[in-house]
């Protein structure tokens, strides 16, 4: 059996992949660019891909392909009607980064609230060396606990974040995008309620045609001034251009960890904020402890072998 991974880059090198060796012929690819897809699944079984595109015409051309591995949760990479009406099987990872994510939330989280980037500057600069007083209080920064927290997505990770703030003290409420999901022990608000409420909002939920664009010129104005914002979830799910200028006009602040085009564009208006200071993006990396990423290769091992148990 033959299996092409086609992004390895995105597990690190850090990981052991010889383990996925012991289900036949392992060829890896740091990349795949979209010409280069075709000819590197046409003669495999398993194909393994995080955001590689594999649409209809491409498995069309694999006649040999049976499973699709998605190295993450999201599936939006694949064309999931095409893959079940031409009988291949496609099975993702889930559950495996949410220490990680919950993590990543309140490390930026913490940076923005405690304006952690002005107060290293001023060490490192050396102009705090040259004050007269031990402190600099100058950048006030506010307590999570007695703080209203905001999560937009009640999932795993949403989840283990409310659970964390409620152990900052934080009371919690959130908002279901779905609509169905309300049966959770806090309490769940309209979005425009949560935007208003909300100290601290976070954001843990797929992109789909209900959150595209959920937050946008119309709504961002509700949040409170001096809120945080962040995006832990996918990059669409708050308008870009509308935030920049949001966190142009007035103290906004705003954490993000995934963005519409990634990498983000090097001319994007959120990289060319009046107040940068406002801003903390990270390049899409809240899911990648080097724990999660063992649980992820752990998790596609286990699929490999359901499938191949299932097809026996």
């Amino acid at each position: 059996m033959k299996l092409v991974l086609l992004d390895a880059q995105t597990l690190g090198k850090d990981l052991d992949l010889a383990v996925l060796k012991q289900f036949g012929e392992l060829i890896t690819y740091p990349t795949t660019s979209a010409k280069e897809t075709a000819d590197r699944i046409r003669d495999t079984e398993i194909i393994l891909t995080n955001k590689v595109i594999i649409d209809r015409p491409l498995m069309e051309q694999a006649s040999r392909l049976k499973l699709i591995c998605v190295t993450a949760t999201g599936m939006n990479n694949i064309d999931l009607n095409a893959a079940e009406s031409l009988g291949i099987t496609v099975k993702n990872v889930a559950g495996y980064s949410t220490h990680s994510v919950a993590q990543h939330t309140f490390a930026t989280a913490l940076y923005l609230i405690e304006k952690l980037a002005y107060y290293n500057q001023i060490v490192k600069e050396k102009s705090w060396s040259k004050q007269a007083l031990f402190t600099d209080v100058s950048r006030p920064y506010f307590e999570i606990a007695g703080k209203q927290w905001g999560i937009i997505g009640m999932g795993s990770i949403g989840q283990e974040v409310a659970k964390i703030a409620t152990a900052f003290g934080a009371t919690v409420s959130y908002h279901s995008t779905s609509g169905g999901n309300t049966q959770q022990p806090y309490t769940h608000k309209s979005l425009e309620a949560l935007l208003r409420d909300s100290d601290i909002l976070s954001i843990h939920a797929p992109l789909n045609a209900q959150t595209h664009n959920l937050l946008h010129r119309g709504n961002l104005p509700l949040l409170k001034e001096g809120a945080v914002l962040l995006n832990m979830g996918r990059g669409g799910i708050i308008h870009e251009i509308d935030l920049a200028a949001e966190l142009n006009r007035r103290e906004l602040y705003a954490g993000l960890d995934t963005t519409v085009q990634e990498p983000i564009q090097a001319d994007h208006p959120l990289l060319r904020l009046t107040h940068p200071d406002r801003l903390l993006v990270t390049p899409h990396i809240a899911w990648a402890s080097i724990e999660a990423r063992k649980k992820l290769l752990e998790g596609i091992v286990a699929n490999i072998r359901s499938f191949l148990k299932e097809s026996a």
